[in-house]
């Protein structure tokens, strides 16, 4: 019995240290929203809104192709990157939404947020977000 106390305080001890999955936040200019859920957040990168709760209109900035982008979509909507690609590929084609604005790299993303009023996007949870407000943390 004791062994196996032993074992699962082990367990809980390595899932929360640094071996955890890397933890994406959504951000925003700090004029920005208050708040965002998870199920809005996940509306908007989808085109399925283009507004938040208080009826402001929103724009959105996508990190360019990589694992962080790739992780985010995983997180937030559980498409991989050819389900994500498909499905705006559609939405572009029918004319029903455009995707998300594109950064070229971490820095410019990080850059536009900070100046740009309701803008939402997301970065690595290890990048500087002075001048930003968080609004969702993805675990």
């Amino acid at each position: 019995m004791r062994s196996l106390h032993t074992l699962l305080l082990l367990a809980a001890l390595l899932a929360s240290g640094p071996n955890r999955a890397e933890i994406l936040i959504v951000t925003s200019n700090r004029s920005g929203p208050i708040e965002l859920t998870r199920e809005q957040a996940e509306k908007l990168y989808l085109g399925r809104s283009t507004t938040l709760s208080d009826g402001s209109s929103a724009s959105l900035v996508d990190l360019p192709n990589g694992s962080v982008r790739d992780e985010f979509y995983l997180k937030l909507t559980g498409k991989n990157p050819a389900q994500i690609q498909a499905y705006w590929s559609r939405l572009v084609f029918t004319g029903r939404a455009l995707p998300p604005r594109e950064a070229r790299s971490m820095a410019e993303a990080r850059q536009w947020l900070t100046d740009t009023p309701n803008l939402i996007g997301y970065l690595d949870r290890n990048e500087p977000t002075a001048g930003m407000r968080i609004l969702l943390r993805l675990p």
